[in-house]
């Protein structure tokens, strides 16, 4: 019970590609299996598919932590409102939280600062046989960052920050990744793709529901100002970095249901894919198996 690779392919950015955003719609919901179904039907659908799947996880995150070859490293990145904690808390509810991380990046300190950009999120990598969920990453700082260069001060010890500049960053970007994935750890990159008009209705939502208000912020509106600059951002960073060994997917998150089932199916796909396998028992092993066993009989 999955969605077709070839609707997988949809979402993933192809390697090398440049992207349009206003090609992936942040509403999409369709398949062939799915045509007849109305929006109660769809979502049920869609809720048995993520309920398998997060079943299938949790078999493979056990195997992932038993294999202990790989490490796994989610990045999740979108728009205020998109849906990130959500996805981790709905996606991730059937892991054992001992293999599984989150780290949820904010304002860079002082500290940070006095390194390479690249610096604090090194320290957050997963170790093998674990997941690691980065919610925000260092694509903050070539989005982020790039709409509001102001930012980067005088951390850098140059006067201009042009074009060069940021080709640089996907550059170092791209090496990290490759020198990553070559020592075991597999990257899945997931860009929540929300719509404006939805982004709207979440931060009505967020004021009109007193359990909600805690989660509106000023600054979230003020960023909402410049949401073609954010595009821009996007589109050129997916273009520059999603790569063979570590993909983009642009997710439509305008349905929450249909977000977690996708991003869901990519992570449950992308394990089973690897050639985990259980710890091979030795002889030697075995026979001091039997030992125990025999003692705990003799009780």
């Amino acid at each position: 019970m999955a969605i077709r690779k070839d609707i997988i392919d949809l979402f993933r950015v192809p390697a090398g590609k440049k992207i349009r955003l206003k090609d992936y719609n942040p509403c999409w919901k369709q398949t062939e299996e799915f045509e007849d179904f109305g929006k109660d039907a769809l979502k049920a659908r869609a809720k048995e598919i993520l309920d398998q799947h997060l079943v299938e996880l949790a078999e493979a995150q056990s195997l992932l932590y038993a294999d202990d070859r790989y490490a796994v490293l989610i990045v999740l990145q979108a728009m205020d409102a998109a849906g990130k904690d959500g996805t981790i808390k709905h996606v991730m509810s059937g892991v054992n939280p001992q293999g599984c991380q989150v780290f949820s990046f904010k304002k860079p300190s002082a500290e940070d600062l006095d390194h390479n950009f690249l610096w604090r999120y090194m320290k957050s990598l997963p170790e093998r046989g674990r997941i690691g969920i980065f919610n925000r990453s260092y694509y903050e700082d070539v989005l982020v960052v790039k709409v509001h260069p102001e930012l980067l001060g005088r951390q850098l010890p140059r006067e201009k920050v042009g074009k060069k500049f940021w080709e640089e960053r996907y550059e170092d970007i791209n090496a990290f990744e490759q020198h990553l994935v070559r020592n075991g750890t597999v990257i899945l990159k997931f860009f929540l793709n929300v719509s404006k008009d939805e982004q709207k209705r979440r931060f009505l939502e967020r004021l009109e529901r007193p359990e909600k208000n805690w989660k509106f912020s000023a600054a979230d509106l003020a960023e909402r100002g410049h949401w073609d600059d954010y595009m821009k951002a996007y589109e050129d960073a997916m273009s520059a970095t999603s790569t063979e060994w570590a993909p983009w997917y642009v997710i439509p998150a305008d349905y929450k249901w249909i977000a977690r089932t996708v991003v869901a199916d990519v992570i449950t796909t992308t394990l089973q894919g690897l050639d985990l396998e259980y710890p091979v028992v030795t002889p030697e092993h075995k026979q001091l198996l039997e030992e125990a066993r025999k003692k705990l009989d003799a009780e």
